[in-house]
């Protein structure tokens, strides 16, 4: 079977972007979640600042060069006090640094959850100060240690010895805006506008990815239905090398060890599931080429002790989930917290209501089906998003009438009828609970004008867009006016 379709040059760029995003953007994220690669970058340039500045000084020490009038001058003895000074306190501050840093990352651990101290770790503010901090430590002990007798005297090195007043004053500068960012950073609000943000660019990159890596210019072989079937009869198990959480596929290198052995490799996990040593991994037809597809495999897929964003946009929403429970439990009862929650769900679940459209299969460039890859669909993105918190806010009216709120605004932006019938279901769910939890008749009464107001907007949806086909012209919504500006917490 062979069927051709129409290909362009700008597709197959688009491709190729998305998928070199997807692999720079996992790298990029494994040296952004630690301590010590930036403070590492910059101690390595303070280095490379001392190799110059130290020849600079070598230079007018030798008479090569004349260093300027308001130059500072001094004897060994006095530069070595100042060196001494001024590493003395920067090694202190950076005491005082990591302190507030361990405080934050402990404070982040009981009110937000562990999950998200890797947030608060992967902030590139908190390592910039380490970094900048050591690196004035260290490129003051470089100058220190570069004092010494020479033919002419004393060598000192009055430049390194001005950069190191430059950079004392630089470090004080960047102690104030620590001081001043750490203070938002803990902030609940700015903590769930970030993971919003990060999940909004992870949800966009792979909503881009509906076309697949290497886009063909025909579609070649059996179908994908019949080869999964032939996989469940004739195909060869590989087992799981490691036990860890499933990272990251490079997809594009899965089909090239496909084709070198005309195989097909059916993976039926994704990024974000709990993989157990021994247990199948993926699937490979024919069986005798399982063996080398299972030798190549680790340059293809990531196991790792925890679960990262860039493939696994289920993460970025059961992080903004568990930030909503604790807000909703019996020990917190913080109830705006959770609203808020809901309402980057629903920001979220916005952008992705109508290009939704996960890829699950990769062919070669000759068309022929070489990977099948599990996705997460939008019917269980929208569950992650609002089934748990429905769950944990029986009996609060306030919550249930945002989450409807933020389903009609998803309601809004989405065409497909399935997508809807999701949204709609979910709403059907909110008001069980609300019949079921909520004792007082006013407030069941309030969830259930918002029920209404939402079924109410999904038929005018679909009869205005058939008026606007007719008539060109749109009726508006039936939503109430006070919920669309947003005004619609208890």
């Amino acid at each position: 079977m062979t069927r051709r379709f129409p290909v362009t040059s700008a597709r197959r760029r688009e491709a190729l972007r998305t998928n070199l995003w997807f692999e720079s953007e996992w790298r990029r994220e494994a040296l952004r979640t630690n301590l010590w690669f930036v403070p590492t970058l910059e101690v390595l340039a303070a280095t490379a600042l001392f190799a110059a500045t130290v020849e600079l000084d070598r230079a007018v020490y030798d008479g090569i060069l004349t260093s300027p009038s308001w130059m500072v001058n001094g004897t060994a003895d006095a530069a070595r006090q100042i060196l001494t000074t001024i590493a003395a306190a920067v090694i202190t501050v950076v005491g005082i640094v990591f302190s507030i840093t361990i405080v934050t990352l402990t404070l982040a651990s009981t009110q937000f959850g562990p999950r998200m101290l890797r947030n608060f770790i992967r902030d590139r503010g908190t390592q910039v100060t380490l970094g900048t901090f050591v690196a004035t430590f260290v490129y003051a002990i470089l100058v220190l240690v570069s004092i010494s007798p020479g033919r002419h005297g004393d060598f000192v090195p009055h430049i390194s010895i001005l950069v190191s007043f430059v950079l004392a004053v630089a470090d004080l500068a960047v102690l104030i805006y620590f001081i001043n960012h750490i203070a938002n950073q803990i902030q609940l609000p700015h903590v769930i506008a970030g993971i919003a943000k990060d999940l909004s660019t992870a949800l966009e990159a792979q909503s881009a990815d509906s076309i697949e890596s290497t886009v063909p210019e025909q579609e070649s072989g059996p179908s994908v239905d019949d080869l999964i079937r032939a996989m469940d009869r004739f195909g060869g198990v590989i087992a799981t090398p490691a036990s860890g959480y499933l990272q990251f596929i490079r997809h594009r290198t899965l089909v090239g060890i496909a084709a070198e052995v005309d195989a097909v490799i059916h993976l039926p996990y994704r990024p974000g599931h709990f993989m157990v040593r021994g247990h199948p991994l993926a699937v490979v037809l024919p069986a005798a080429a399982a063996a080398h597809v299972g030798h190549h495999l680790e340059r293809a897929q990531v196991i790792g002790p925890y679960r990262m964003l860039t493939q696994d946009v289920s993460f970025g929403l059961d992080q903004l989930v568990e930030i909503a429970l604790r807000a909703l439990s019996s020990a917190v009862n913080d109830t705006f917290t959770a609203l808020t929650c809901i309402d980057w769900l629903g920001d979220c679940l916005c952008k992705i209501a109508n290009v939704w459209r996960p890829n699950g299969v990769h062919r070669d460039r000759h068309g022929f089906v070489r990977v099948i890859s599990d996705q997460a669909s939008y019917d269980r993105l929208v569950e992650r998003s609002f089934e748990k918190i429905r769950q944990a806010g029986h009996g609060m009216p306030a919550v249930m009438i945002r989450q409807l709120d933020a389903l009609a605004k998803i309601m809004e932006q989405t065409s497909h009828a399935g997508q809807k019938q999701v949204l709609l279901d979910q709403a059907t769910k909110i008001r069980r609970a609300c019949l079921s939890s909520v004792s007082d008749e006013s407030d069941r009464a309030d969830v259930d004008r918002r029920y209404e107001a939402l079924v109410a907007l999904d038929a005018h949806l679909v009869h205005g867009a058939a008026a606007s086909d007719r008539e060109g012209d749109a009726v508006p919504p039936p939503w109430p006016a006070s919920s669309r500006a947003g005004n619609t917490g208890r």
